[in-house]
């Protein structure tokens, strides 16, 4: 209700400071703490969830405000991404409400303040419960970004409950090459070293513009390199049809348009890994029926971000009422026993 309310001021501002607006909100609100773990409770990677909705990355990039996102009710949240050093990012304007399309273009460019400001974070918080996703990408000028990604994974491996290699972003240029065979084995085998013997478990985000090839080859290298998750997608250069006056703007689309394509996606990589790589699914849910048709189709996580622009901060607990009833209308008794049931 009280989102409602100031949904219009907050639309009568640009979207990137309306946002800044957002997360300095919630820091100076009350920490709830964690979820408790309930009849939603999943582990993945060794990890136990309270709960399978997570924040996906995007909203914290500098891991302000990851224990006021769980008080919101998600299980788990997943800040940056984070770079080695601080980086600008893409000139402004670089993120856009398509709001007829209930989506959201975005060329940030992987704009955040840098490891060191976002270690000294998250060090404060490292005896606080809860699920804390870092995700770490490379500097655009970076002249070895394999090599980034290894620094990464070694600063934030002691303050990560697990690390997401993003690989995927659009709005970083060559970026996504990474995904390519050859260039993925080595970026995979540096980020495992580095997070050292005992480490967090690492997961691994892929854009949904991938090629049946491509799919086969990643979840190969998932399943030989034992990687605790696929994420399942980042935003897509496609444009399917938009009535935005944005809809020609570059960049990554998410939202609602996003959700068919992310959705086949994921069940594209639920076959190719044959269920052996757990999936987190994410990319247009915004309802606990899109949450509960993602699980079924193979998400053992979902996330969301897009939705809460629309939806407010009373989204998550709405979608996870909806989807108790929904498991327990279906018969299931856990969200372990639905994944992959459709």
């Amino acid at each position: 209700m009280l989102f409602d309310l100031a949904r219009p001021a907050l639309f009568a501002l640009d979207p990137e400071r309306a946002h800044r607006l957002t997360v300095k909100a919630l820091f100076f609100s009350p920490r709830a703490g964690p979820q408790h773990a309930g009849p939603l409770a999943v582990e993945v990677a060794g990890l136990a969830f309270p709960n399978p909705l997570g924040m996906a990355a995007g909203f914290d990039k500098d891991a302000e405000v990851p224990d006021q996102l769980l008080g919101l009710g998600f299980g788990f949240a997943e800040v940056g991404s984070i770079t080695p050093r601080p980086q600008k990012g893409n000139p402004r304007p670089r993120l856009f409400r398509l709001v007829e399309d209930r989506g959201v273009i975005n060329r940030m460019g992987f704009n955040n303040s840098g490891a060191q400001d976002a270690l000294t974070r998250l060090a404060k918080r490292a005896s606080r419960p809860g699920i804390v996703g870092i995700n770490i990408g490379a500097n655009k000028d970076s002249e070895d970004r394999t090599a980034d990604y290894a620094v990464m994974a070694r600063l934030m491996a002691p303050f990560a409950s697990y690390l997401a290699v993003n690989i995927s972003s659009p709005n970083t240029p060559g970026l996504r090459a990474l995904q390519d065979e050859g260039a993925l084995t080595g970026l995979l085998d540096a980020v495992i070293d580095a997070r050292g013997e005992g480490g967090p478990p690492v997961f691994l985000k892929v854009a949904p513009d991938l090629e049946p090839a491509d799919i086969d080859a990643i979840a190969r290298i998932a399943v030989e390199r034992e990687l605790g998750a696929l994420i399942v997608a980042n935003t897509t250069i496609a444009r399917p049809p938009l009535k935005s006056s944005y809809a020609n703007e570059s960049g990554g689309l998410s939202g609602a348009p996003l959700r068919d394509l992310a959705q086949q996606r994921l069940r594209d990589f639920r076959v190719a890994t044959g269920g052996a790589v757990p999936l987190v699914g994410v990319g247009g849910i915004a309802s606990a029926e899109d949450a509960w048709a993602r699980i079924r189709a193979g998400a053992s996580l979902v996330q969301l971000y897009s939705a809460m622009v629309y939806e407010g901060p009373g989204l998550p607990r709405r979608i996870l009422r909806g989807v108790e009833k929904l498991m327990r209308r279906d018969g299931f008794a856990s969200i372990a026993e639905a994944v992959g049931s459709e």
